[in-house]
């Protein structure tokens, strides 16, 4: 059973609206989106595209429910900009965060992503260049100091449609950044990959000494093929419902659970699913998922 002093759980507003596909629960508000988190048992979230963007407002907003934020997303560009272009952002947005109370950052590759395209996830997928690959972890290197500043962390979300998005390009991003730049896990983004729920299993048993931040995503095996087979775009294969909450898929979470047990993991873990809530009711399906964590895991 994992520690309840150590371990807290957070849910991603990405079931309720969309970031990347605004269609998909455009009717759903901000405040319903906070208070059905908050109803189904979780005290963190992440930050989405409708919550208001003054910290002070935003912040009266989740503690009138006992929620607070625990990361948000963060898009640096060093493979199409300047570095001091993602640098000046990641300030204001550290500075965001700061200011609600997070300390984490989870931080991910845009320049040269393919993630929010029409292009093939699979096929068309970005592969860095050595010159790319110094630029992406020496850019992380400072940005995990910039964090430190303000005692916060910053993590790297590996992700699909980008250049870290294999184990073999986690390994890499890893061996080549600091030990203070850490690790955003995520169940999902491993096994759609690898089209293999062990893939994340092993990529967590390596790397879970840097491990600082936990993405509980699963995947729809048979519908993850489909996107391969097809040469579909990962948005494509998220309005197919690729993505789903913890136990309702492929993943068995146990092995994670374990894993993150024995190792005496602390911070967040945060479920997310981005599916289409006019088909998924993201209340019910956060429900589920706090339902599923509560028997495997004690918190």
């Amino acid at each position: 059973m994992l520690d309840r002093s150590k371990v807290k759980l957070g849910i991603a507003p990405i079931a309720w609206t969309n970031d990347d596909l605004p269609e998909l629960g455009r009717e759903n508000t901000f405040e319903q989106c906070i208070s059905e988190m908050a109803l189904a048992g979780f005290t963190g979230s992440e930050v989405g595209n409708k919550y208001p963007k003054d910290p002070k407002v935003l912040k009266r907003y989740l503690d009138l429910r006992g929620v607070r934020i625990c990361n948000a997303w963060f898009s640096t560009l060093f493979t199409s900009e300047p570095e001091e272009v993602t640098i000046n952002n990641f300030i204001e947005h550290r500075d965001f965060l700061h200011a609600l109370g997070a300390k984490m950052i989870g931080c991910s590759e845009q320049g040269n992503s393919i993630q929010g395209t029409d292009k093939s996830v699979f096929h068309d997928k970005p592969i860095y260049t050595e010159e790319e690959w110094m630029k992406v972890t020496s850019g992380m290197n400072k940005l995990a100091k910039l964090a430190a500043e303000k005692g916060m962390k910053l993590s790297y979300h590996h992700h699909m449609g980008t250049g870290v998005q294999t184990p073999e390009e986690v390994d890499k991003f890893m061996e080549m950044t600091n030990d203070d730049v850490y690790l955003l896990f995520d169940s999902g983004h491993l096994a759609y990959s690898e089209l293999s729920a062990q893939a994340s299993y092993d990529v967590l048993q390596k790397h879970i000494k840097r491990v600082a931040h936990v993405h509980l995503k699963d995947i729809r095996m048979d519908i993850v093929n489909k996107v391969k087979e097809d040469k579909l775009s990962f948005l494509e294969g998220v309005k197919m419902g690729a993505f789903t909450i913890p136990g309702d898929g492929a993943i068995d979470f146990k092995p994670i659970f374990k894993i993150l047990e024995d190792n005496n993991y602390e911070g967040w873990m945060v479920v997310e699913a981005e599916q289409d809530p006019a088909i998924a009711n993201p209340f019910e399906y956060a429900v589920k998922a706090r339902t599923y964590i509560k028997e495997n895991t004690g918190l």
